[in-house]
């Protein structure tokens, strides 16, 4: 069966909504430990200096290369199969850790209704999200694209409202002071990119369902010229007036609510429990959206017969069953696995994986010049070049910057190793498992 092009640039918008933001839920992290002024700050230059040059770079390559797969294809035609199999296997291992992220922030709202879970109890509402979402996916594209409009919505209102009515109580710069007293600017803004960039990676991801797009060489590019503003005023909107109308020394992780009731008055009491359902339904629909995405991977590696074929399987809907089967299960052993000292293997990891697509964007320029789709960022090679090493100089500063913490640089370095190595390994077994299988065919 061949997939199904039923997602449509409204969708897609959403999607990408999930795939990289999911509104302003752990921004409170981001205050609490590094203080107002950095956190607004930091919010503000990340989009600019993080997203803009991504955001271009990836639309071209989407608008380009319009396959299922994206990012793994776009490698694969410039460097050929070895490197996207290294480009789909790093992102895949940085899904195992990003994917245990969400159930736990799903608890951490449900919190709020249900404040007291035994250990089992918790497992089995993380198994939900995980199933739930599963579920939706099985069903197609669609379905998720649907949700993911819904849930946005939902989110977005929610804390529109919120800042709405806070505007009346601000009476401080939400601004001051700039730092969290005891906090240098070094580990500071270490803490503040790594947060801010979790907050903002990701607009590449939705490219592996482009086979499933409606139009894709002009969606793609047109949904994240929508999505990007949508997410940073999203972000900031509601940081700027709750800062000024509440004492941030108070904000905790996942106590949005309790932002909301102080910032907001008399309408605080309702809003609170609106912001505590949007942190449940935005950890659900991450999830949900995230799943579509990250399970592409390994189905157009089966599909190259580079995993096993099994993996491969369409359904009767056009949905790629046994990937997001296999994906799912996965990431239900994973949401167990204590990962924090792995956060930053999984930062290296993904920056790997994003210069992969960068490189292939500047070889692709050089090797095919009228390789071109609706989309093309208006400067020549070398603009292309300076515009990505932007991002990468980004990335390169956190992991300096992480890797002087010791308890997280050799855990870090280690993880990486591993990955990348395993890699490796894979992929030889699986090039010679296939060779022997196309030698066999021929002689058949």
């Amino acid at each position: 069966m061949p997939l199904r092009r039923s997602l449509g640039t409204l969708s897609l918008v959403f999607i990408l909504y999930f795939s990289t933001s999911g509104g302003p839920h752990t921004t409170e992290t981001l205050v609490h430990e590094v203080g107002p002024g950095l956190a607004l700050l930091v919010m503000l230059a990340v989009p600019i200096l993080w997203s803009i040059p991504e955001v271009l770079i990836i639309g071209e390559l989407a608008s380009m290369l319009p396959e299922e797969g994206g990012y793994y294809r776009w490698v694969q035609r410039a460097f050929g199969d070895f490197w996207a199999f290294q480009n789909g296997w790093l992102t895949w291992l940085y899904s195992l850790v990003d994917m245990a992220i969400y159930p736990v922030l799903f608890l951490q709202y449900f919190g709020y209704f249900v404040p007291e879970l035994t250990g089992v109890a918790k497992y089995v509402t993380m198994l939900l999200v995980i199933w739930i979402a599963t579920g939706v996916n099985l069903r197609g594209a669609l379905p998720v694209g649907r949700i993911s409009i819904v849930a946005g919505l939902f989110i977005i209102v929610g804390f529109l409202l919120v800042a709405g009515t806070a505007i009346p109580h601000i009476d401080h710069a939400p601004w001051k002071p700039f730092l969290a007293p005891g906090t240098g600017v070094p580990s500071g803004l270490a803490v503040g990119l790594s947060i801010a960039l979790w907050n903002y990676i990701g607009w590449d991801n939705a490219s592996t369902v482009e086979g499933e797009l409606e139009d894709a060489t002009r969606s793609y590019p047109r949904a994240l010229a929508i999505t990007l503003p949508l997410v940073t005023v999203g972000y900031f909107i509601p940081l700027l007036t709750t800062l000024g109308a509440t004492d941030w020394t108070t904000w905790r992780d996942g106590g949005w609510p309790e932002i909301a009731m102080a910032a907001s008055g008399v309408a605080g009491r309702w809003l609170a429990p609106w912001i505590a359902a949007g942190g449940m339904v935005s950890a659900l629909a991450l999830f949900n959206a995230l799943l579509l995405a990250y399970s592409r991977i390994p189905f157009v590696m089966a599909t190259d017969r580079l995993l096993p074929k099994a993996i491969a399987v369409v359904d009767a809907r056009g949905t790629p069953r046994n990937s997001v089967l296999v994906s799912a299960a996965c990431y239900s052993v994973f949401v167990l696995v204590p990962l924090g000292s792995l956060v930053v293997a999984d930062a290296l990891l993904y920056a790997f994986a994003l210069s992969l697509e960068f490189a292939a964007l500047i070889r692709l320029r050089k090797t095919e010049p009228t390789l071109r789709g609706a989309f093309r960022i208006p400067v020549g090679r070398r603009g292309v070049i300076a515009l990505a090493l932007v991002p990468l100089s980004i990335l390169a500063t956190l992991v300096v910057l992480s890797f002087r913490d010791g308890e997280y640089g050799l855990p870090a370095l280690l993880g990486s190793l591993v990955g990348m190595t395993a890699g490796v390994i894979v992929f030889g077994v699986a090039n010679r498992k296939r060779g022997a299988t196309a030698a066999a065919n021929e002689l058949a």
